[in-house]
């Protein structure tokens, strides 16, 4: 079947749960996906320190990043979403304000270290697991910068909620944490340290840093406002970055397509041995996605980038090769790897993903269940996955209110009939209306 489809924002009511469409042959498909939002994001913080107004142009406009936009509007900032281009206004971070991070992280992480330029009370709150996602690595760090944060009368200390008490200013300098658990940690820093007085000089002290992709996005889209940053190749160290103080200057960029998002959709191809052309695939990126067109070549799949996008097709049907890999720097990619990987006709490896136990929900333990429920033969070990083949039948694919689980779901349902997927409105963090999206390609 062929179709040429683009998202349609609005996000019809879905039955819950959802019977995941099956395939009905080798898809021939060519789709335009959302904007990312880990630019998204990064690019709304920026312009809302910035020294004038400034353009995120194709903005993704998802949970997260309404939750971004109304996190920097709380601030004093005005973020128009009225668009598909939003315009942001900087403003006086002078009022006592309230976030809520729902469950997203980049607002969670983020925003203090910009809410520590406030000379009011932050409060920060956030959806019940965004409680129990690692944030006090932030919160040590902004102590260290010279921030005052109440954090000890609810919850564990350095989780969710915790209020930032500004002072207008922010000293900065040097500042130790293990970002072992997400570069978000050293990301959040980097973003607001130049309007720190003395700039910000972030070192890891610990086990390797996860995802070092989006560390690199982050230096990018500073360097590109002005900002002066220094990374582990000019600083002479591993695991340093210093940010130099200075003004950012006002944001006008075009964000990229989700790479990420496109996961479900290239693996469409593999499973089914169809074609799958994802539009405006960038030639060079810093998004931890663009990854997948290595991964889908080891497990059999013809990969091409041209000017009109990314073209994968799938082995025939029923010949998918399992992988040995490390996943560290690319971890939200598991999900929908391991999907894939409970289809392929011989043995999978998935190693180095310790840290996204503390993503959305414990992803290892959740996709080990979930296969497993369906019939995988799947083991789970401490930073990963190992899968052997087996029959998969149908039944209901917990998601743990995780978009990415969500994905996961919809690909192993392509191919098997009967596949259940619970609350799969929790795609609407990063994916507008995803079940009404991936239906009309299926049917």
């Amino acid at each position: 079947m062929s179709t040429t489809t683009d998202v349609d924002t609005a996000a019809p009511a879905v039955p819950d749960p959802w019977p995941a469409p099956v395939a009905p042959g080798a898809v021939d498909l060519t789709v335009t996906l959302p904007g990312s939002k880990s630019l998204t994001n990064r690019l709304l913080v920026l312009a809302a320190i910035a020294d004038g107004p400034s353009v995120v142009r194709r903005a993704l406009r998802s949970r997260d990043s309404l939750l971004m936009a109304g996190a920097l509007t709380a601030l004093g900032s005005y973020v128009d979403t009225s668009g598909d281009d939003w315009v942001v206004t900087p403003g006086a971070f002078d009022a006592d304000a309230s976030v809520d991070c729902g469950l997203a992280g980049t607002v969670a992480r983020f925003v203090p270290p910009v809410a520590a330029l406030s000379a009011g009370r932050v409060d920060f709150d956030g959806d019940p697991h965004m409680r129990s996602r690692p944030v006090g690595q932030v919160v040590e760090a902004l102590r260290g910068l010279g921030v005052a944060i109440e954090d000890e009368a609810e919850g564990l200390p350095g989780a969710l909620p915790f209020t930032v008490v500004g002072s207008g200013s922010v000293p900065g300098g040097v500042v130790t944490i293990d970002a072992s658990g997400s570069s978000q940690f050293v990301s959040a820093l980097l973003l607001a340290g130049a309007r720190y007085e003395h700039g910000v000089d972030v070192r890891h002290d610990g086990k390797p840093v996860p995802s070092l992709p989006h560390i690199e996005m982050t230096i990018e889209v500073l360097r590109a406002q002005g900002v002066a940053v220094d990374d582990p190749g000019s600083t002479g160290e591993p695991n340093r970055w210093v940010v130099h103080p200075g003004p950012v200057s006002a944001v006008d960029a075009v964000v990229e397509p989700d790479l990420s998002n496109a996961g479900p959709f290239l693996a469409l191809a593999a499973a089914t041995g169809g074609t799958v052309t994802v539009r405006d695939w960038p030639r060079r990126t810093t998004q931890a996605g663009d990854r997948l067109r290595e991964i889908l070549a080891l497990m059999g799949c013809e990969v091409d980038l041209t000017d009109d996008g990314l073209t994968v097709t799938g082995p025939p049907a029923g010949t998918l090769t399992g992988i040995d890999l490390d996943l560290g720097d690319v971890g939200e990619l598991t999900p929908v790897v391991a999907a894939l990987c409970a289809l392929a006709t011989t043995p999978s490896h998935l190693r180095g993903v310790a840290h996204i136990r503390g993503h959305e929900t414990d992803r290892i333990t959740a996709l080990a269940t979930e296969l497993g429920r369906l019939g995988a033969d799947v083991v789970e070990r401490p930073d990963g996955l190992d899968l052997v083949p087996a029959p998969l039948h149908g039944g209901t694919w917990a998601t743990y209110a995780d978009h990415r689980m969500a994905h996961a779901g919809a690909v192993i349902g392509a191919v098997v009939d009967g596949v259940l997927v619970e609350d799969v409105a929790t795609t609407s963090k990063t994916f507008p209306d995803f079940a009404g999206f991936w239906g009309g390609l299926l049917t």
